[in-house]
């Protein structure tokens, strides 16, 4: 990558004029989500109401979506909110969790993606079934690689006009032009429940810091996570303590340590 998009520079910017982030998760993810927006630098909101949302996502930095807890109400805030974000040139970001599992699902992601997000992320199953493809997923767990993803995603950035992020042992972010791979993070980071939804925060954040450059950003955001979870695993004897040393890992980073430790490799 360039310098001048170098993870660390954004990360510093996104430390010196903290982004407001709109956050729209699944109740699992809340509180996990919002510790990692605020150790990261950033300032976590978590507005669903279809009374407030559409409103709400107006004035925040960058709006996240994640499908995780989805019920009739959710939907119409969602759709609001999104709606809101497109209107007023903010970016916002998908997260079609297990869309392939039931009717409501896919009906909800295909009015979302109407809608014109900015960033999707999801795993390999999810990103592979979103472009029409036979994924081996199973509710929210991914059961496919995500090299199996790769044409999958670059189909699904193309046709959207997003870029699209893959996440998985090694990460996969494309805009259907370029794209990138993201080594890093732990085997530990599946076993604590909603760190990926918790990602997908992390890069509505860091688009809020360059909404002009979305795959730079979601290369950036993908990096930091990495490292920050290589960083928690030095010190972590299992997935109850790794938690915490990752909140710790991530406050603690700092430009030129996530600069001297991320792997991203162009593809």
């Amino acid at each position: 990558m360039q310098d001048q998009t170098l993870p660390g520079i954004l990360l510093s910017e996104l430390r010196a004029q903290p982004p407001l982030v709109h956050c729209i998760t699944n109740f699992v993810a809340m509180n996990i989500a919002a510790n990692v927006l605020l150790a990261a630098g950033a300032s976590p909101a978590m507005v669903h109401a279809e009374e407030e949302a559409g409103e709400f996502a107006a004035i925040a930095g960058a709006l996240t979506i994640n499908i995780g807890t989805l019920s009739s109400s959710w939907l119409r805030g969602m759709e609001a909110a999104a709606l809101a974000a497109s209107q007023s040139g903010k970016p916002w970001v998908l997260d079609p969790v297990a869309h392939y599992a039931t009717g409501f699902r896919r009906a909800a992601v295909d009015r979302l993606l109407e809608l014109g997000p900015t960033v999707i992320r999801g795993n390999a199953s999810e990103i592979i079934a979103l472009a029409g493809g036979e994924s081996r997923g199973q509710g929210v767990d991914s059961r496919d690689g995500v090299e199996q993803a790769e044409e999958s995603a670059r189909l699904i950035a193309r046709t959207h006009g997003a870029t699209v992020a893959v996440t998985g042992v090694v990460d996969f972010v494309t805009d259907g032009e370029r794209a990138a791979w993201i080594e890093g993070g732990s085997a530990l980071m599946p076993q604590v429940t909603a760190l990926g939804c918790a990602l997908t925060c992390l890069v509505g954040a860091f688009t809020a810091i360059r909404p002009a450059a979305p795959f730079e950003a979601t290369v950036a955001a993908l990096a930091t996570f990495a490292v920050a979870g290589e960083m928690a695993a030095s010190r972590a004897d299992g997935p109850g303590s790794f938690s915490p040393a990752f909140l710790d890992a991530l406050a603690a980073l700092d430009a030129a340590l996530l600069d001297h430790h991320a792997r991203v490799r162009s593809a």
